[in-house]
């Protein structure tokens, strides 16, 4: 007959003692570890709907949907699909946008219940219609980059708008397509592609 061995026997005594290692989730809730990767959720003040979370999911489970027409982009995280792997709150544009919390029991009966939906107001070109970015994004740009903003027309129109600082451009800043470009199209809202067209343009006249 072998006998137990002393640190098998040990650990025996001290669970009868303290009871069993494991919790007794779900009769009794768990408290996670203070790093504990849970559901994702975004903050509405500092998340500006740059995408980049939606670029670096692994399991592509934050959609991005954008309607020129409307001017709105949705951005919808499935939390039925994420893994948990932080990659959203690493590397956020704004750093705190997207915040790990300890929410893990997301059981359901429908996946609708598992999305979380947000919208932002989209900033578009005033020429083609080309999406240039949400408005929430280039107001936060604005905002970092602080004075050196100037050296960028999307950046500075885009706030002094906001602000209610200066008055619209010619057509109330609506998209108007033409194609031959214009100097005065230098001071519009432009996607990359018409703003280098205007460039040539002004700088060779052709």
């Amino acid at each position: 007959m072998k006998y137990p061995k002393l640190r098998e026997l040990g650990e025996a005594i001290r669970a009868l003692v303290k009871g069993p290692y494991t919790t007794k989730f779900p009769s009794e809730p768990c408290i996670p570890p203070e790093k504990f990767r849970g559901k994702p959720i975004p903050d509405e003040e500092t998340c500006v709907g740059c995408m980049a979370c939606s670029e670096v999911c692994p399991p592509h489970a934050i959609q991005v949907t954008d309607d020129a027409e409307k001017g709105i982009r949705k951005i919808i995280r499935c939390h039925d699909r994420c893994i948990y792997c932080g990659q959203c709150a690493a590397l956020c544009t704004t750093e705190t946008g997207v915040r790990m919390s300890h929410e893990f029991d997301l059981a359901a009966f429908d996946r609708e219940d598992l999305k979380l939906e947000q919208e932002f107001e989209l900033v578009l070109c005033e020429k083609c219609g080309a999406i240039v970015g949400s408005k929430k994004h280039i107001l936060w740009l604005a905002r970092k980059l602080g004075p050196l903003a100037y050296g960028n027309f999307n950046l500075i129109l885009t706030t002094q708008k906001e602000l209610k600082i200066a008055g619209e451009t010619e057509g109330g800043g609506d998209i108007v397509p033409s194609e031959t470009p214009q100097r005065s199209d230098l001071y519009r809202i432009l996607c990359p592609k018409c703003r280098h067209q205007v460039l040539v343009y002004d700088r060779y006249g052709k």
